[in-house]
């Protein structure tokens, strides 16, 4: 059995940059790292946070550097819940510029969400995107029990209530909290399913096996996060644009001047 600090050691050296560079070091870094790969760190990530054996690497000053100097390459897009509890960074135990993290409560992917994503998907190089529900979401919850909301959270949790109605219809006389568990699985498949409705660019990406797109759940106790793959979206619903895309590697494309601030 190897000895706590070895398994830190060799931890610290399966970081996005180096797993990158070593995949392929003529092409840029977050472009290499193919979509298992990267689930491969997350899931690697996430078992040494549970087992208390964070590396915390690429969190220091020569880090920060290195990310203004080169920009950022995240290996992965990680849209979640803006729940306080939920820090994609510390649960996966990633650094600085590894991951590309959309939060908004909920995890509902519309219009702000998806174009951060394609962002992440067309101009950073990411392949790897995860929609990351969790447990006892007080979004979800509003809407499962269906609790007087203002006007802006109305509007917010919208695309929550198709996954509530789904969850309702497929466990007839269900109540409280196994519904409510319910429907944050079903509202981590809504958010894949609109991701791909909406964007043809992802669409078109997932169609030609480039990008993967996966549902998470983490679970706030035990810290544990549950990957599975989405239920997949009938062409018929797809975007017809996403249909006659050509086959591209994300980062392939010329690349659009990255918005101000961006790197």
């Amino acid at each position: 059995m190897p000895s706590p600090l070895l398994r830190r050691f060799v931890a610290s050296l399966l970081t996005c940059s180096a797993l990158a560079a070593a995949a392929s070091p003529s092409f840029g870094p977050a472009r290499s790292i193919p979509p298992d790969d990267a689930q491969l760190l997350l899931r690697d990530g996430n078992r040494r946070f549970v087992a208390g054996e964070a590396v915390h690497f690429q969190q220091d000053a020569a880090r920060r550097r290195e990310t203004v100097t080169n920009g950022q390459k995240p290996f992965a897009v990680i849209l979640t819940c803006s729940d306080s509890r939920v820090p994609p960074e510390l649960l996966f135990d990633q650094g600085l510029g590894c991951l590309f993290v959309i939060r908004v409560a909920g995890n509902v992917a519309q219009t702000d969400e998806i174009a951060s994503i394609e962002y992440a998907v067309g101009h950073l190089g990411a392949r790897l995107i995860v929609v990351l529900g969790h447990t006892h979401c007080g979004a979800v919850t509003a809407v499962v029990e269906e609790s007087p909301l203002g006007p802006n959270l109305t509007q917010l949790v919208k695309p929550i209530m198709p996954a509530v109605a789904r969850a309702r219809s497929e466990n007839p006389g269900m109540r409280g909290a196994p519904l409510v568990a319910a429907a944050i699985r079903a509202n981590i498949e809504q958010a894949a399913t609109d991701l791909r409705r909406r964007s043809p660019e992802i669409a078109a990406a997932v169609i030609h096996g480039n990008v993967r797109v996966l549902g998470a759940n983490y679970d706030l106790e035990t810290g544990e996060v549950t990957f599975f793959e989405p239920a997949s979206v009938p062409p018929t619903e797809l975007p017809a644009a996403a249909q006659a895309a050509p086959e591209t590697i994300p980062g392939e494309q010329a690349t659009a001047p990255a918005p101000a601030g961006h790197h």
